[in-house]
């Protein structure tokens, strides 16, 4: 699966893994694919160098990236505080009475409320690029588009590659003119944030838009068949995540969860804004399902509902809480049905992509070569 990225980033396979585990990143890596490490969950530089030593250390050698969650735009002077103080207390009260209905137990007193999303604040992504850019990642995505100017700029003096997502052909034109290299088109199969058109449609516009630059195709990708599609439609690579989280070497720390992605179909996810406050595809629960009650009081803008229901997810995580358990994914869960290495998922997607380029070439009349 060699492409013109894959040979410029010196990896066997264009095969692009974002995970927020580094033992995933650092497998798919050695697997000749491109590991990715997502960094929205790290609020301390400290934990994110810990990880980035891990992911180094195990990687072989081999080239790897990372991912921020970072706005375009720099908002001055805004701390958390702030924006808590901006949470309506019927929003708090809404959170509560959800909790009390299914039985979900208090944390312990003094303990942390776990994962809070505070990567997209300016201080904190910043911080994230300090300690990044002291590791070899020759890689740096963003999943909120273009990052400022001058962190492209840096990305660039250090030699790194600079990535964004995108949903659209007009989204991916505006990535372009800010001066990035590479663009991930994310249709609306994907897990986690993503917008309203299907990968089919997606990737070719995308890549007419900003040729030549290389774009990855994303969504709804999860065999090496789908993996010959995106390319077969000009993209130079696939972007996949989803289908990393039931691998062996992922560490989502809940059995009942491993256990609710195994079992789902493709059709038992739902785009929803109750993790957020953005769109984002996850498994369909009666927690999703509580926000888009017409009786309740809707969801809150970004970043304000990811720190209104911070508290609540860890509860939910820690206590195992199976109708309101769930996780961003996105419809290639449905292929997710067993617990396998990452380097068994790599082989599986070389061998699907080398059976599908065989078969186009008895298609056209041409032996494979």
């Amino acid at each position: 699966m060699e492409t013109e990225l894959s040979r410029q980033l010196g990896i066997e396979h264009a095969i692009f893994g974002f995970t927020p585990f580094p033992e995933v990143a650092a497998a798919i890596t050695r697997a000749g694919g491109f590991g990715v490490l997502g960094a929205v969950r790290y609020t301390a530089p400290d934990d994110l160098a810990r990880d980035l030593d891990r992911l180094h250390r195990h990687a072989d050698g081999k080239p790897y990236g990372l991912d921020v969650v970072m706005p375009a735009k720099k908002v001055e002077g805004v701390t958390e505080a702030d924006v808590e103080a901006m949470i309506p207390a019927e929003h708090r009260g809404f959170v509560r009475e959800i909790l009390a209905r299914y039985g979900v137990p208090e944390l312990a007193e003094g303990e942390a409320s776990g994962w809070r999303i505070t990567g997209w604040m300016e201080e904190v992504a910043r911080g994230q690029l300090d300690v990044a850019f002291d590791y070899p990642v020759k890689l740096l995505a963003n999943a909120l588009g273009s990052p400022p100017a001058d962190v492209i700029e840096r990305a660039h003096d250090h030699g790194v590659l600079v990535a964004a997502l995108a949903g659209s052909a007009r989204h991916a034109r505006r990535h372009a003119a800010a001066g990035i290299d590479v663009v991930v088109a994310q249709g609306y199969e994907a897990g986690g944030h993503t917008g309203e058109i299907g990968s089919m449609v997606l990737v070719p516009e995308v890549v007419e838009a900003v040729a030549p630059l290389p774009v990855l195709a994303a969504g709804g990708i999860g065999s090496g068949e789908q993996a010959a599609a995106g390319i077969a439609l000009g993209a130079q690579g696939v972007w996949l995540g989803s289908l990393w989280l039931t691998t062996e070497e992922a560490d989502l720390h809940s059995l009942a969860l491993t256990a609710k992605l195994l079992a789902a179909g493709s059709g038992d996810t739902v785009r929803s804004r109750a993790l957020t406050g953005k769109p984002a595809r996850q498994l369909r629960t009666a927690w999703t399902d509580a926000w888009e009650d017409g009786a309740g009081p809707g969801t809150l803008p970004m970043p304000l509902q990811g720190l209104l229901v911070a508290e609540a997810v860890s509860r939910i995580q820690k206590y195992e809480v199976g109708e309101l358990l769930g996780t961003p994914v996105g419809q290639i869960v449905g292929r997710m049905t067993s617990e396998r290495s990452v380097r068994a998922v790599v082989d599986d997607l070389t061998r699907g992509f080398e059976q599908a380029v065989t078969r186009m070439n008895r298609i056209a009349g041409r032996s494979a070569t």
